[in-house]
């Protein structure tokens, strides 16, 4: 038999031992570790073998215009990170696949004996869409789809008002979130011990080249954050010169680390960080219980602000070129490295909504294409937030003086110097927009 043929049978081999090996298929999406994983942890428990699979999703990748996209790589080096103990220690890896989810399950329907799917749930609109989708279709072929929560510590209907509505303002959510969660004994999914029970399968690796990406050397902020930097974030979050922020956003995006874990270590050395986290499953929730902020303000009045929309305005700001540095130096941050600190966020959002009075969907689709940590959930909330659109009780009058907030919250220069090396020179612009004049502009446009 030529060697040709001998590849042949040995492929028709594999494929009927595919179709005869029940398997529960385990789809990692934002979930992209092994510890804690509750999806990983139900899947490995079936008595089946699991095939552990990713997919990078056609319609996502499809929409994002640069093709360096850093968290596209970052998801790539999650992954390979996992398969390189799974190969090494357990005969197998993740299968990586590129398509339309719906296309993909029915490629996989026809190659491998499924009998059950299981993956933690997302909440996003296009997810809660996707998941439909496929959800119908494997249900056609009598196959049970299972969605566990696992990015979030409550979720959904969990926590309510006493007349059962939905939250809308922040304090009293997390006043009933953290009477929940000190009441509650919180679980956790050790599979460690479960992985054996993995398919003895190495498929073959999915470049970023075969997705249409590319891999310009980046480094992302470690996974591991000491306990002595959630004990100082009280004292240290406003202070952008500081490494005073755990940087856990892109963790907690892709789920390369644990919730669970994350919110047990907050609660035991810092409430002010286990409120941050808090304001993540707030924002989370709104999405959920009132999907339409994906495309308009929460409060629905505000959609007839009369916005300047300057292009030339709005192309100096993403730039970091406006004259004021607080704001050049967070865009210019953003631009630079895919984060920006929390509070410098805040000051360039309020600006370019306040002092330019750019819509606030401008700049919240450029975040959301900058940021490596990019959630839509807590990018739309806390941009609303900051325009005076969404949850607040006290929404339009808050308009951040960038001179004053640079002058506390970097008092010695330190931050704006390290992003604008030609501060104090003639190649360094002037305010394109008066403060006193701005402000007064912006409350009588919100105020009509």
């Amino acid at each position: 038999m030529s060697e040709e043929k001998t590849k042949q049978a040995d492929t028709v081999k594999k494929k009927d031992s595919r179709r005869k090996t029940p398997v529960t298929v385990c789809w990692f999406r934002r979930d992209l570790r092994l510890e804690d994983n509750h999806a990983l942890w139900q899947a490995l428990r079936t008595g089946r073998s699991v095939l552990p699979i990713f997919i990078f999703d056609a319609e996502i990748l499809g929409a994002l215009k640069e093709k360096e996209d850093r968290r596209v790589t970052f998801i790539f080096s999650a992954i390979e990170a996992i398969n390189c103990r799974l190969r090494e220690h357990h005969h197998s890896a993740i299968l990586c696949l590129h398509g339309k989810p719906v296309e993909i399950f029915e490629k996989l329907l026809e190659d491998y004996s499924i009998r059950e799917v299981c993956c933690n749930e997302d909440y996003e609109p296009y997810a809660v869409a996707r998941d439909r989708e496929v959800d119908q279709l494997l249900v056609s072929r009598g196959v049970p789809f299972r969605r566990f929560k696992d990015q979030v510590i409550f979720h959904k209907d969990d926590i309510l008002t006493a007349a059962g509505k939905p939250y809308s303002v922040y304090t009293p959510y997390s006043r009933a979130w953290l009477s929940r969660y000190r009441q509650e004994e919180q679980l956790f999914y050790p599979s460690e011990e479960l992985l054996d029970n993995l398919l003895k399968e190495v498929p073959p690796v999915l470049t970023l080249e075969e997705i249409g990406f590319r891999d310009l050397g980046f480094s992302y902020p470690d996974a591991e954050v000491d306990d002595s930097v959630i004990a100082g974030y009280c004292q240290t979050r406003d202070l952008p010169a500081l490494q005073g922020v755990t940087r856990m956003g892109v963790h907690l995006r892709f789920g390369t680390v644990s919730i669970r874990k994350l919110a047990l270590r907050a609660s035991l050395f810092s409430e002010t960080y286990l409120k941050e986290l808090i304001w993540r499953e707030f924002f989370m929730q709104v999405l959920w219980h009132f999907p339409y902020v994906a495309d308009g303000p929460f409060r629905k009045k505000y959609e007839s602000i009369l916005w300047e929309n300057n292009e030339e305005d709005f192309r100096r700001w993403c730039n970091g070129s406006t004259g004021y540095p607080m704001v050049d130096a967070g865009m210019r941050e953003l631009i630079t490295t895919g984060f920006m600190h929390n509070r410098v966020r805040m000051v360039t959002a309020s600006f370019l909504t306040k002092h330019l009075l750019i819509d606030w969907r401008w700049g919240e689709a450029w975040f959301a294409a900058k940021l490596l940590d990019f959630d839509l959930a807590s990018n739309n909330g806390n941009w609303q937030w900051v325009a005076g659109t969404g949850c607040d009780a006290a929404p339009y009058f808050r308009i951040f003086n960038p001179v004053e907030q640079q002058k506390r919250f970097d008092t010695h220069q330190e931050y704006i110097r390290h992003w604008i090396p030609e501060l104090g020179t003639s190649a360094y612009p002037a305010p394109m927009v008066d403060h006193i004049f701005a402000r007064q502009r912006a409350l009588q446009r919100y105020n009509v």
